[in-house]
């Protein structure tokens, strides 16, 4: 809700890591191909490593998608997806072989001489119930498959993105009171578990700038385990612009010891929608584009990158014509890219 969603399909996750080591990584001229086989993956290059160095999915959504476009000779939409294809994205974890998939992806991105970007979603009663409905049975079952990831990842380098809206549906009363000692605890838990792994960067996150003030996060943030994370993450999945996440960031930062965060950009290039339903001005909104490309060179100390924590592309529910919420659209994908100055 309020911007977040599922990532791959459950079960997904173990074939998908097996295409990667297959794959390979990037190509050596940087042209997009079909790889020679009917369903193969277009291959791009990473990103320069100076700038950026989260690692490029070579069979991501979009990746697959710019594969079938020059396959049918689309060269237009092509060229409009490759905005896309182009660019690391979030690697969410799903419920099923967690391990698995960490290492799986984090090997990847290693292979390549990058860091993966890894988003955990799986915390119990996600999303209270609405289009990302879903999490792990209980504590004790998000506990191990915590452990899970944490292990799959081993001492490889990897920035992960904790458990989007988890704290913001505490803070909005979504989030049933009864469960909100154990939300906390589980949060600061795996918060101290990830940074057991000696090359994993944690972001708790932490919201964004169209709902609440820092006045009403910053001690939530605490309790959530900011002190013992490396920063949080502000608007994921959501449509802020920058210059208005740099300013929320900033005022919590300044309220949590001075953390510094990361901000959001895959879908904010014309900001937040403004027409239709305020409820629902989340889900799917039409006319937006792509946000500043990630990188670590943002220009100001407090933020540690501009990444693409979701990817452009996959659907925020069964709204406005949309699939279920995580699968891929092609027509939004290619509406994003063409909105993009």
């Amino acid at each position: 809700m309020y911007g977040s969603y599922t990532g791959p399909k459950a079960g997904a996750a173990a074939g998908v890591v097996a295409v990667l080591l297959l794959a390979g990584c990037s190509s050596s001229d940087g042209g997009a191909s079909d790889g020679g086989g009917k369903d193969a993956p277009a291959v791009v290059d990473q990103q320069p490593k100076a700038d950026d160095p989260f690692w490029v999915n070579p069979d991501g959504n979009a990746g697959r998608q710019l594969a079938a476009y020059v396959k049918d000779g689309e060269k237009g939409n092509a060229e409009l997806i490759r905005k896309i294809a182009e660019q690391p994205v979030g690697e969410w974890i799903t419920p099923d072989n967690p391990q698995e998939a960490a290492k799986g992806f984090t090997e990847a991105a290693e292979k390549a001489d990058r860091d993966a970007l890894l988003v955990l979603y799986n915390i119990p009663h996600r999303d209270c119930g609405q289009f990302s409905k879903g999490g792990a049975a209980d504590g004790d079952a998000y506990r191990a498959w915590l452990d899970g990831v944490a292990k799959g990842i081993g001492d490889r380098r990897a920035t992960v993105i904790l458990e989007p809206d988890a704290l913001l549906h505490l803070v909005d009363g979504c989030t049933p009171q009864e469960f909100h000692e154990e939300r906390y605890d589980l949060l600061k838990g795996a918060v101290e578990r990830l940074k057991q792994q000696p090359a994993t960067t944690v972001y708790v996150d932490a919201g964004n700038a169209g709902w609440h003030s820092p006045d009403a996060l910053f001690e939530p943030l605490q309790r959530a385990g900011v002190a013992a994370a490396d920063g949080f993450a502000v608007n994921v999945s959501n449509f802020q612009t920058t210059a208005a996440s740099t300013d929320f960031g900033k005022r919590l930062s300044a309220k949590v010891g001075g953390k510094p965060f990361v901000i959001d950009t895959s879908r904010n290039g014309n900001g937040p929608y403004e027409g239709g339903d305020p409820a629902e001005n989340w889900c799917n909104p039409p006319g937006r584009a792509l946000g500043e490309p990630p990188t670590t060179d943002t220009g100001d100390e407090l933020v540690d990158a501009y990444l693409w924590v979701k990817r452009p592309g996959e659907s925020d529910g069964d709204c406005k014509g949309g699939p279920k919420a995580g699968d891929w659209w092609p027509e939004y994908a290619l509406g994003l890219a063409r909105a993009t100055k």
